[in-house]
């Protein structure tokens, strides 16, 4: 069940990945059309993702969001399972270096709703306002216009295509790297 609320836009709400999240976190990321966007190849275990979660969690240069929707009146704490849906993950990496990582995806039942692009925006000024990172840096393959999309809505400026970087789902695959100064943000 997602922790307490980190932060909160008009419609979703960033909460803290809670080990008990693993289950979640695996069967969305694991997913047909999250895994193929997001290069994962195998399955991963509940195990594997709950260390990771204990990991990232224990990690000072990482900072992990559960994206939720959730119910008026929801509690700020631990709500209840009725209180709050779980929707994706956003997370930032290397907060603590000069250029930040970000990575997102949502559960496909969501997509085309505009909540990654809130939820990303959210998580984009929470690094700058509270992190001296001098960037962030993002990805996408070439042929997620979605992704690119987003970024691009929040001012992120394409500086890399790495040609078939990538061999995911039975082909070479193009990457997009993407950038954000903290000078263009705060513009």
């Amino acid at each position: 069940m997602p922790g307490p609320i980190i932060d909160a836009g008009e419609r979703v709400t960033l909460r803290a990945v809670e080990r008990e999240d693993a289950e979640f976190v695996q069967t969305c990321a694991t997913h047909p059309r999250v895994r193929f966007s997001l290069g994962i190849d195998s399955h991963q275990t509940k195990a594997e993702v709950r260390e990771r979660i204990e990991n990232d969690t224990e990690n000072e240069g990482t900072r992990g969001f559960l994206v939720c929707l959730d119910e008026e009146g929801a509690a700020a704490g631990d709500p209840d399972e009725e209180e709050t849906t779980p929707v994706g993950a956003v997370h930032a990496r290397a907060v603590d270096r000069e250029r930040a990582w970000l990575g997102y995806w949502l559960d496909p039942d969501y997509h085309g709703e505009g909540y990654a692009g809130e939820a990303v925006e959210l998580v984009v000024d929470a690094v700058f306002r509270s992190h001296p990172v001098h960037g962030i840096s993002a990805g996408a393959y070439g042929f997620n216009e979605a992704s690119r999309g987003l970024l691009e809505s929040l001012g992120f400026t394409q500086e890399a295509r790495l040609r078939n970087a990538w061999y995911v789902d039975g082909a070479y695959r193009d990457g997009v790297q993407y950038g954000l100064l903290r000078r263009e943000w705060e513009s």
